[in-house]
């Protein structure tokens, strides 16, 4: 029994401690407490699938984004939302595919989260820690919690139907506001932190099997099986070093709560398990055969509506008609020789003609005005809704100025979606909109649309914000046909207009025969290099 080895070998335990306590401590970049054993003096060196991190104290729950990105040395996987992902219909793939990890306190769930998300090969994952979802403990329980003597391994010390809630909506490809738990004073912090939809999500946690209705959401469920010892040993270490207790309180907190409940609560629901991976990361054959399964459910999904290329021009789309002033306007700001001056000049002419277009399409309601000779004239009035204008950062925000010329008073809001040049797809990384933003008419602006990747989280994104598809106008200077018809057939019901639409795309994302990169023309700043 572990009870027994530690009476009997106290003093190889206090100088197993002490070594412990002067190994660097990686933890996960969520800050979970399942430590690998990568930093234990012999161990195997580090799988080249799990990237290097830097030491960090864990005082707070897992599910903070401070930043919300995992990097590798190849690449970025952001852990904090993603674009929709659609079919070859054009209809959305509404819900994500949800594992979820179970196993005893510090078992190496998050080191096989961790590496199941760099295998994968996908670049928008959720990681949803348990740790989240501690109840708030009331005066009495945080002076029990101060003394090692609250049970954090038991049932009723987390909030299930928050959980549920949460996690519910985070498979429907929502946007969501985890909790963030304060380990040091047991209580929740004010900020929560805002995590949107993504095509996998990652669920962990010591109890992450023990609620029926928690396991109905989970599509496929993993046991992550450690020896006893070992956990205990993770558990000393990450406690005595990262949270400052001493051994004896660490030990009797073990002895009191962790090992009963584990053998309780978290050891019957091995059979509920479809795969059980014993000793956690290192296992790389059950970790290849979680990978391969889901690889082989998202294979089933197609991003953007490529399969449409070729067909009509969608009805949601409304061209600017061409007229000569039109083209002219076009032969000037897509010549490569127009100095910066005649573009910005000539962009903010057509911008302003594009607004002017796009606002006919408003809803207005009929109304009599008296003129000043005392007669009545029979004029159209916005039927009620505000407008709200918000722009892709960098290059929608050249649109703003237009917009507020031709609308007084307007709201403005932004978005900053970057696309990964190395796969083509768009990253959230800034987000400000104006509060009761459902309720408003919202013309979203970027100066061109190619792929339309960055349009399509951009979209998601105000839908997760409780706009209807029908309240959102895409207003674009040039947008390829690709586009178009991802947009519109990702979203029917958002009005899509333009200036004009060109018919390809290049293998670096650009439109041909286009208008080069509008920011750095506009801004004149220079190109980055492919």
């Amino acid at each position: 029994m572990v009870t027994r080895s530690l009476c009997t070998h106290s003093s190889s335990i206090v100088k197993l401690i002490t070594t412990l306590c002067q190994v660097d401590i990686s933890f996960s970049p969520s800050g979970s407490s399942d430590d690998s054993m990568d930093s234990l003096p012999g161990h195997a060196q580090r799988c080249l699938l799990t990237p290097s991190l830097s030491p960090r104290k864990r005082t707070t729950s897992q599910s903070k984004s401070e930043p919300p990105l995992l990097r590798t040395s190849k690449r970025t996987i952001y852990t904090a939302g993603r674009p929709p992902w659609y079919n070859v219909a054009g209809t959305t793939f509404t819900e994500a595919f949800v594992i979820g990890l179970c196993g005893g306190s510090a078992s190496g769930k998050t080191t096989v989260a961790n590496k199941i998300i760099e295998a994968l090969d996908v670049p928008w994952v959720v990681l949803l820690s348990m740790d989240s979802f501690y109840k708030v403990l009331n005066k009495e329980e945080q002076e029990l919690a101060g003394k090692n003597e609250y049970n954090f391994d038991h049932p009723d010390a987390f909030d299930f139907e928050l959980l549920v809630t949460v996690l519910r909506k985070l498979k429907k490809g929502k946007s969501i506001k985890v909790p963030v738990y304060d380990f040091t004073s047991h209580s929740r912090r004010k900020d929560w932190k805002t995590v949107y939809g993504a095509n996998v999500v990652i669920f962990e946690g010591i109890l992450a099997f023990a609620n029926k209705e928690l396991l109905k959401l989970l599509d496929m469920k993993v046991f992550v099986d450690t020896d006893s010892d070992i956990r205990l040993v993770r558990r000393l270490k990450r406690d005595i070093t990262a949270r400052g207790r001493d051994i004896g309180g660490v030990i009797r907190q073990y002895n009191r709560f962790v090992k009963p409940a584990f053998e309780q609560y978290i050891e019957p629901t091995v059979p509920l398990a479809d795969i059980v991976v014993p000793r956690g990361g290192d296992n790389f054959v059950a970790l290849d055969l979680i990978v391969q399964h889901v690889h082989s459910q998202l294979e089933k999904v197609s991003t953007l509506a490529s399969a449409h290329q070729g067909q009509p021009l969608p009805k949601t789309l409304s061209l600017m008609l061409a007229t000569p002033q039109v083209r002219g306007m076009h032969t000037i700001i897509r010549n490569k020789e127009t100095n910066r001056d005649e573009f910005i000049f000539y962009s903010k002419r057509l911008m302003r003609l594009l607004i002017e277009h796009a606002l006919s399409f408003l809803p207005l309601k009929p109304v009599l005005v008296e003129t000043p000779q005392g007669a009545l004239y029979e004029g159209k009035r916005l039927s009620g809704s505000r407008i709200t204008g918000v722009s892709i950062l960098r290059a929608g925000e050249t649109m703003e100025q237009a917009l507020t010329a031709v609308c007084k008073d307007i709201r403005l809001g932004k978005i900053l979606i970057q696309t990964n040049h190395h796969t083509g797809e768009p990253e959230l990384h800034y987000l400000r909109l104006p509060k009761e933003i459902s309720e408003d008419y919202v013309i979203l602006m970027d100066s061109t649309v190619s792929t339309g990747a960055a349009a399509l989280m951009a979209i998601r994104v105000l839908l997760d914000h409780d706009v209807p598809e029908e309240r959102i106008f895409l207003l674009s200077l040039l947008m390829a046909e690709m586009g178009v018809h991802s947009v519109a057939y990702a979203f029917p019901g958002v009005r899509i207009i333009t200036t004009a639409v060109d018919k390809e795309v290049n293998e670096q994302f650009h439109i041909i025969p286009g208008i080069g990169n509008f920011g750095d023309r506009y801004f004149g700043t220079d190109a980055p290099l492919d």
